[in-house]
């Protein structure tokens, strides 16, 4: 056994230099090579979510390593310890992820007794490390609630976590909240949304009660939706003294928002720059594969298995966030059973085929160019003149961007289209605004904005 345990050691040594922090933790950490004999390998992974991930993405280079170490596996087995249980998907010979049992399900969404006692702070119990799927989109952002969990108030004080509704914000910070509590069962959580930090004090005010010492007591204060304490100023002032109490005395802060601190309107300046003293991290939607993931993950939870087909129409349909994702899917879950048939990507076709986010296909190059010029106040002939002003060069490369992502015209057509001769500059301005998206809140911003004015 020890043999076995320090292969997989090196097996792991290997693979967390090739993947992301997150990626690590999320998928391969807590994994447990069981059994290496040369029929068949053995491989215990921590949750049913985590087998599809290891048949689909990373089998091939579990294989490969794992080959380098001496081990040419004919077979993989994949097994879950459930409450003492395995249960094994041979990869081979089977083709759609894992039916997990009723008690797996209960296991995983209903919370304990113990839960439910040290959650008494507003936490959900469901919301934990373990059930958030990372991507590309959120793993900075994950990697940095782990080790706020692991060293609150040390790094990354305050965390200010800020993008889209529904991407998991709130899922992470509770976790955060959740994992503290399961080490340190006595520490004091408080999570709150800013509305209801609003309201007390404002009763506070009204009753002549003191409301400040229940948030400076904690030693983990959760702030959700931090933007609706924009013009308040009393209440600003209120948790700005809050603010610097807790931070003085080492106590973690968590906040998050639907904008980063700069662009948040009428937020005082000495709470702006408190804001952006530890770490501000923007959670973008996530990509195609997080997507498939996640619905995989809670179709999995229904007890249902859903096919490859039906997953990636889903996910490639339904853009907005993972709200909406969701809800797609429990319409899809729901109608199914109602009617006794099968939730497959027939069944998804006749049901969202009318109400799907992607965007339809009346939209013209025409509007989207006068969408983005009035957007950015400028004229059609400005952007598509050969001015190289810097007020002009992005509004023109926006709309070189949403040519190609609504309309997917060729880089030819879109060049045309701006009055451009030669094509490969259509390709440079995608390429920028593309990368852009995913690093400057301010450029996504402009781009969904626009999106949003096109499809009234």
């Amino acid at each position: 056994m020890a043999t076995t345990h320090s292969l997989w050691q090196s097996v792991l040594g290997e693979i967390e230099l090739s993947v992301s922090h997150a990626t690590f933790a999320t998928w391969f950490q807590n994994t447990e090579l069981l059994d290496d004999n040369e029929d068949c390998i053995t491989i215990a992974v921590p949750n049913v979510f985590a087998i599809r991930q290891f048949q689909i993405k990373y089998d091939d280079q579990v294989r490969d390593v794992l080959k380098k170490n001496g081990i040419n596996a004919k077979k993989i087995e994949y097994v879950v310890n459930t409450r003492g249980k395995r249960t094994v998907v041979n990869r081979e010979t089977t083709r759609n992820p894992i039916q997990p049992r009723e008690e797996e399900i209960m296991t995983l969404v209903t919370p304990t007794a113990q839960e439910k006692s040290q959650t008494g702070t507003a936490l959900n119990p469901r919301y934990n490390f373990d059930s958030f799927i990372v991507g590309s989109s959120n793993d900075l952002a994950y990697t940095a609630c782990r080790t706020v969990a692991a060293t609150p108030g040390t790094k990354y004080n305050p965390l200010f976590l800020y993008g889209g509704v529904g991407l998991g914000k709130t899922h992470l910070m509770q976790a955060v909240g959740n994992e503290i509590v399961a080490r340190d069962p006595s520490a004091k959580i408080i999570y709150i949304n800013t509305d209801t930090f609003v309201k007390e004090f404002t009763d506070a005010i009204r009753f002549k009660r003191k409301v400040s010492d229940k948030y400076r007591m904690a030693d983990v204060l959760i702030v959700d939706d931090m933007q609706f304490i924009a013009g308040k100023e009393k209440t600003q002032e209120e948790f700005f003294h809050t603010f610097n109490e807790l931070h003085q005395a080492n106590k973690q802060i968590i906040i998050s928002s639907d904008k980063p601190p700069k662009s948040i309107p009428t937020l005082s300046e000495r709470l702006r720059s408190r804001f952006e003293w530890g770490m501000a991290i923007d959670v973008q939607m996530p990509d195609f594969e997080t997507r498939c993931a996640i619905i995989e993950a809670k179709a999995n939870l229904s007890g249902i298995s859903l096919g490859r087909e039906t997953v990636e129409y889903l996910a490639g349909n339904i853009k907005t966030n993972i709200r909406e994702l969701e809800g797609a899917l429990n319409q899809l879950l729901a109608y199914a059973e109602m009617r006794g048939v099968e939730p497959d990507i027939s069944t998804a076709e006749g049901l969202i085929g009318n109400v799907r986010r992607s965007r339809p296909q009346h939209v013209t190059s025409k509007q989207i160019i006068d969408k983005t010029a009035k957007y950015f106040q400028l004229s059609v002939t400005e952007i598509c003149s050969a001015k190289r002003d810097k007020h002009i060069v992005l509004p023109r490369q926006i709309a070189m961007y949403l040519l190609r992502s609504e309309l997917h015209l060729s880089f030819p057509k879109i060049a045309t289209e701006l009055g451009r001769k030669d094509h490969t500059t259509a390709i440079h301005s995608i390429e920028k605004i593309e990368k852009a998206i995913k690093l400057d809140f301010t450029i996504r911003e402009h781009v969904s904005e626009i999106k949003d004015r096109l499809y009234v």
